[in-house]
């Protein structure tokens, strides 16, 4: 049954996605907040404290009448199950900026894509070439398609259903919200650091995806020996298995700090590690189109996976 209500998700989301300000994602920000002028003292514990209600608020009922519906009838714990996920899920979420951004670099309207960017990833992009252009796109649509697909589909075929889903979605809203960069406090750590843990699992499955989908060799290489030089090494892995298997380099400088030394992949010998270079070519406007074609392999590779694991459940 979860094949058939993420296949359905899926297919909702493609012919009708969901719009940017939503009623859920005013949900999950009314409920942040609410929680947050509740808990918030500024110190870790009470930042764990509000983390668990925040969670326990969204994920408790949505369980309790998942379970009620199955009571029911499965097709209703089906139906609801698929209405969640399409709530959660949100793989055309990246595709208007990354089309558009594209479309801007095929036609040489540079600055269109520059304001397209900085929009996209809300940051200062006026300064930058064709060639970061392309990396920032392509690294922004594989970490949102991780958080916004990859993610909730892992958590949801675990036994909570979409409890699960909501988990992750919810979480992965509070890692960012509670840790804006003008916070000052220590609220917002719990969150952080509990999402890179929630998050461990479903990203070296898409990473392992990646690699299977593209170059493997390469991929394989680039988790291994770059991965680290991330400060978050989950993005790390991410990016350096699809870097690898789609033979492109992505990462700047300061995204490969080993600790704490900014170094240039092209050029260093440091701290006992030897001088070699990431896999692949610079980043040029066709790996935009590389990218799409890996996101899409990787997700037909685990509804594919899906599908033959539900089979041998349903005739266990």
């Amino acid at each position: 049954m979860f094949f058939f209500s993420i296949l359905c998700a899926l297919l909702i989301d493609h012919f009708r996605p969901m719009r940017t300000n939503n009623l859920f994602l005013a949900l999950l920000r009314a409920t942040g907040a609410h929680v947050r002028s509740w808990c918030d003292t500024g110190t870790s514990h009470h930042g764990c404290l509000g983390w668990i209600v925040a969670n326990a608020m969204l994920a408790i009922p949505v369980l309790m009448v998942y379970w009620i519906c199955q009571l029911i009838h499965p097709l209703l714990g089906l139906l609801w199950s698929i209405l969640i996920l399409y709530l959660c899920m949100g793989f055309r979420n990246y595709n208007h900026y990354f089309s558009a951004i594209q479309m801007a670099l095929l036609n040489g309207e540079q600055m269109q894509a520059r304001n397209l960017l900085g929009e996209w990833c809300d940051c200062d992009a006026s300064a930058m070439d064709t060639a970061d252009i392309t990396r920032m796109a392509i690294e922004k649509a594989l970490i949102s398609v991780q958080k916004d697909v990859f993610g909730i589909i892992f958590w949801f075929v675990l036994p909570f259903g979409p409890a699960g889903a909501i988990l992750y979605r919810f979480s992965s809203y509070l890692q960012k919200s509670w840790n804006e960069p003008d916070d000052s406090d220590s609220f917002g750590l719990f969150a952080k650091k509990i999402f890179y843990w929630i998050d461990w699992v479903p990203v070296r499955l898409t990473a392992l995806s990646f690699a299977i989908v593209g170059n493997f060799e390469d991929a394989i290489y680039a988790w291994r020996n770059f991965a680290g030089r991330w400060k978050n090494r989950n993005i790390g892995i991410l990016l350096a298995s699809a870097g690898g298997a789609m033979g492109v380099k992505l990462g700047t400088p300061f995204e490969r700090a080993i600790r704490g030394t900014f170094v240039d992949l092209n050029s260093f010998v440091t701290m006992g590690y030897e001088s070699e270079s990431f896999p692949g070519e610079e980043p040029k406007i066709r790996y935009l189109q590389s990218a799409l074609g890996l996101i899409w392999r990787a997700l037909l590779l685990w509804l594919l996976l899906l599908f033959f694991f539900s089979i041998a459940f349903n005739f266990a």
